[in-house]
């Protein structure tokens, strides 16, 4: 079995691989590790999993997160194709404010989990996870014959998070920027570039992600941040899978895909039963809501030893060895004592208290036990 510490070929960088606004400024801190993520660059590790994840519960992360890409929609019928691919009711999403919503196709399945901005009445972006978005709305919207403009603008995000944030931002942006509530977003100018600034991010520690839009201030705007905030202990971060799993974040690709509906990963809250728009998914996801869900996304524990997060599928078996589900995501977690993971089983196995085990090698396995939740 290949472990993270195993030697790999390094990146061949091209064309095809975007080099972001803040790229010279995160290599100049030596990463450890990175991904591709939306075919562009994204660093997984800093010194550690472990010592990332410290810092950012403690201090203040800047993180380059360009990967997250914007998907534009704009035009006169950009609400009705909005409308379409998810089945959140988004009519009362306000100009300046954002919305989680599960994009979903026709047969129910999840084909990302984006963030909504809304910028004017008939303009939106969609702040995607990892999968090609793009083009499958252009494809949508072009069928449909609606009148909208589909493009991928040259937004690149940097998220400021952890609990020295807030002091951070109030130094460069003034004291306004505390009264920013969560999901909302307003327009603010640092070093000599206009960006919007949301209250989000993909972790658990809070804090902000701005949406630069003029590249060549990138490092700039890095430069600024990095300077004001060397007296809250600043250093360049990464979501942390740690983190993440603690605090209940899913990972698109990871935990749901493109074969999980969402009543499988627990985003039933974000599906409007009452919504009155037309909605793609509207058929299957009222099929599969009466018919009940096969299959759930649970919360493990698995004590003992730190354990690779797996590339490969683990098994996830009863106690007569019947394969019941497979795990998803792993990070080890000193505060809970173990091994913490999410996992898609059977969903007479999805119990809190449920004994589990699951497969680590041909000739190894572990016992795991289902939380209802990660406490805080």
């Amino acid at each position: 079995m290949k472990s993270s510490s195993d030697s790999s070929p390094a990146f061949t960088f091209s064309r095809r691989i975007r080099e972001t606004p803040y790229e010279k400024r995160v290599m100049g801190q030596t990463p450890k590790s990175m991904t591709i993520y939306n075919n562009t660059p994204l660093m997984t590790v800093f010194r550690s999993p472990q010592q990332d994840y410290e810092h950012l519960c403690e201090h203040v992360q800047i993180w380059d997160v360009s990967c997250e890409r914007q998907v534009e929609i704009a035009g006169g019928d950009a609400v009705k194709l909005v409308e379409l691919i998810t089945p959140r009711d988004v009519s009362k999403c306000e100009i300046g404010q954002c919305m989680y919503i599960p994009l979903v196709d026709e047969n129910g399945g999840i084909v990302n989990d984006p963030i909504l901005l809304r910028l004017n009445k008939e303009h939106f972006w969609l702040s995607i996870a990892d999968s090609n978005v793009l083009l499958w709305v252009k494809g949508i919207a072009y069928g449909m014959g609606y009148r909208t403009s589909i493009q991928d603008p040259d937004v690149n995000p940097l998220a400021i998070q952890g609990p020295r944030s807030d002091d951070l931002m109030v130094d460069l942006l003034g004291e306004n920027i505390r009264k920013l509530p969560f999901f909302r977003f307003f327009r603010k100018t640092l070093a000599g570039t206009s960006f919007y600034i949301a209250r989000s991010g993909w972790s658990g520690q809070g804090g902000f992600e701005i949406y630069l839009e003029e590249c060549s201030k990138g490092l700039d705007l890095w430069d600024c941040i990095w300077d004001a905030g060397q007296k809250y202990n600043i250093r360049a971060g990464c979501p942390n899978s740690i983190d993440r799993i603690e605090r209940g974040l899913l990972s698109y690709g990871n935990d749901m895909t493109l074969a999980e509906n969402p009543f499988v990963c627990g985003l039933d809250r974000f599906i409007s039963r009452d919504k009155k728009a037309e909605c793609m998914s509207s058929g299957a996801l009222s099929k599969a809501y009466e018919q009940g869900t096969t299959h759930k996304l649970v919360y493990l524990l698995i004590p003992g030893k730190s354990l690779t997060p797996p590339r490969e599928t683990w098994r996830v078996s009863d106690e007569s060895g019947t394969t019941r589900g497979y795990l998803t995501s792993m990070a080890y977690s000193m505060r809970y004592g173990g091994n913490i993971a999410f996992a898609t089983v059977e969903a007479q196995f999805s119990t809190p208290g449920q004994a589990l085990f699951v497969e680590i090698d041909s000739d190894e396995q572990a016992t795991a036990t289902v939380l209802s939740e990660f406490r805080d």
